[in-house]
């Protein structure tokens, strides 16, 4: 067994990978207690033979998963550094270090499984985009604020706009609490489309598949005006490929 660590800005989600599924899975946000949720969740595990890790957060939270999976099952965590290729994925950035290593993974989950040519489009604390060709080239990406940072940041910004109770979404608000949340939603909802267009216009490689992944992807999939499809742990699914075809040095 491999025990799969995605540590992103919100949460973190965990695997343990049996074959080629989860015996066991579970995410805690960074404001619950990490530790005091994962040291029960994983008491009753057997240890995995290696650890793998891919994490867009500070050393600090690292330090302390690393603690713990020391603690527990006596293992380092071996952490994914995102490279010019592997699995089949080539890089389209000039520094190959500065792209996500989510972003990659996502891509290398999605090439393994037969979906490319695609648009990864991950909803979270900050939404991404990425476009990967039918052989793996990734062709590049786009970056902005996901629609709970873009409440905030309008929130924290302005005055006035000061929402009394939690928002819907709706195609026309008459109120400013569904006002807000709207906007922020159908705004990530325009840019996915408009960087998949653009995208299917300018590479014209077969049909592309829309893939939705992250905490945002279910309440984003039905703002969209194309089909799309949830593809659920695409991160943990990357680092699985990834530990087929990279041995985790010290692993039994």
């Amino acid at each position: 067994m491999k025990l799969l660590l995605d540590l992103g800005n919100t949460r973190l989600k965990w695997a343990m990978a049996k074959g080629d599924g989860w015996s066991a899975h579970g995410a805690v946000g960074w404001n619950e207690g990490v530790t005091a949720v994962l040291i029960p969740a994983w008491k009753s595990l057997a240890s995995p033979r290696c650890v793998l890790g891919a994490s867009v957060v500070d050393t600090a939270r690292e330090a302390q998963l690393e603690a713990i999976v020391k603690d527990i099952f006596a293992r380092d965590i071996a952490w994914v550094q995102t490279p010019t290729e592997a699995c089949g994925v080539h890089n389209a950035y000039a520094e190959p270090q500065n792209l996500g290593v989510d972003r990659f993974l996502a891509m290398v989950a999605a090439y393994a499984s037969g979906h490319a040519p695609c648009i990864m489009a991950g909803i979270g604390t900050a939404l991404t985009l990425d476009a990967l060709t039918a052989d793996g080239q990734h062709l590049g990406g786009l970056i902005a604020p996901g629609p709970w940072l873009m409440q905030q940041s309008l929130l924290g910004a302005t005055a006035r706009v000061r929402p009394e109770h939690p928002g819907a979404i709706r195609y026309v608000a008459n109120n400013t609490a569904d006002a807000v949340m709207s906007g922020c939603w159908h705004a990530a909802a325009a840019l996915i489309e408009r960087f998949a267009r653009n995208i299917a216009s300018q590479y014209p490689h077969g049909a592309l598949r829309l893939l939705l992944d992250g905490g945002g992807a279910d309440a984003l999939l039905p703002l969209l005006d194309m089909p799309a499809e949830v593809a659920v742990d695409s991160v943990l699914r990357g680092l699985l490929v990834w530990v087929e075809s990279h041995p985790v040095p010290g692993s039994p």
